[in-house]
């Protein structure tokens, strides 16, 4: 049976708590909204594949995972795409750097999947927003300055029924960098 999966990046949980707090104050101003009642995350990629599948996906995370070193993330300011309708929070340029770098190789990884890919990471506080809900969530929401320990990413499955991602996986960070295969580096 074929399943939708995610793979993100959760900060820590008062991140996702405080985050929390914006999207319901968001939701009492403008009423439901697309993404207001998913978890804190930093989407890396999605796809959609059958079950028996999933196992071999996790050994290409859990191998990806182990190379990486965690870091300090910094998020430090909001901002919206207007094509998408997506108002989010956003990281500081030297964790925008380290992050993009987490997504660029685990897309990479998966690369044989029909991925739907993220290629700016950022934390959504709402999606498919109108311009005036973009316009009422950044004078709701001026300033922000958190920050966590990004050290792990998750696998994540869609419930149909409640069209939200749930973990069913964590892949932590084992500081064991691979050295890069450099190309023609024979002679």
């Amino acid at each position: 049976m074929e399943k939708k999966y995610s793979v993100a990046i959760y900060p820590s949980q008062d991140i996702i708590d405080s985050v929390k707090t914006m999207k319901d104050s968001l939701k009492s101003k403008i009423e439901w909204y697309n993404s207001c009642n998913s978890v804190a995350h930093i989407t890396i990629c999605e796809f959609t594949i059958e079950e028996s599948e999933i196992e071999k996906i996790k050994l290409k995370l859990f191998k990806i995972a182990d190379t990486f070193t965690p870091f300090q993330s910094y998020l430090d300011h909001f901002d919206y795409y207007e094509n998408s309708g997506a108002f989010f929070i956003a990281p500081n340029d030297v964790s925008k750097i380290n992050l993009k770098q987490i997504l660029k190789k685990t897309q990479e990884t998966l690369k044989a999947l029909k991925l739907k890919k993220s290629d700016d990471p950022h934390m959504s506080i709402g999606r498919k927003l109108t311009p005036e809900n973009i316009k009422i969530a950044s004078q709701l929401f001026t300033t922000i300055d958190l920050n966590f320990l990004c050290n792990n990413i998750v696998l994540r499955e869609l419930d149909p029924i409640k069209k939200q991602f749930f973990v069913i996986d964590t892949f932590s960070f084992g500081s064991n960098p691979q050295p890069e295969l450099v190309q023609g580096s024979l002679f």
